[in-house]
């Protein structure tokens, strides 16, 4: 079973070829390659799996997900 998170883009970099987020998922701030999401920016909130951003989603979306995951833990 995959599992994709949603983040909040809180900064982006270009690395070469690669653009690389900031991403926030709660109090954790990791990075992820948005090379999957070209048209992603900062404010934008992404699902992240293994460290890729696959695809955008709608804030009210992303906060929906991370409402189900608390409520799992």
């Amino acid at each position: 079973m995959c599992l994709a998170v949603p983040g909040e883009i809180v900064s982006v970099e270009d690395h070469g070829e690669s653009r690389i987020g900031h991403i926030r998922f709660g109090g954790i701030t990791r990075q992820a390659y948005l090379d999957f999401v070209p048209e992603a920016a900062t404010g934008d909130y992404v699902l992240v799996h293994v460290g890729f951003a696959i695809s955008k989603v709608d804030a009210e979306e992303a906060h929906r997900i991370l409402e189900l995951i608390d409520e799992v833990r």
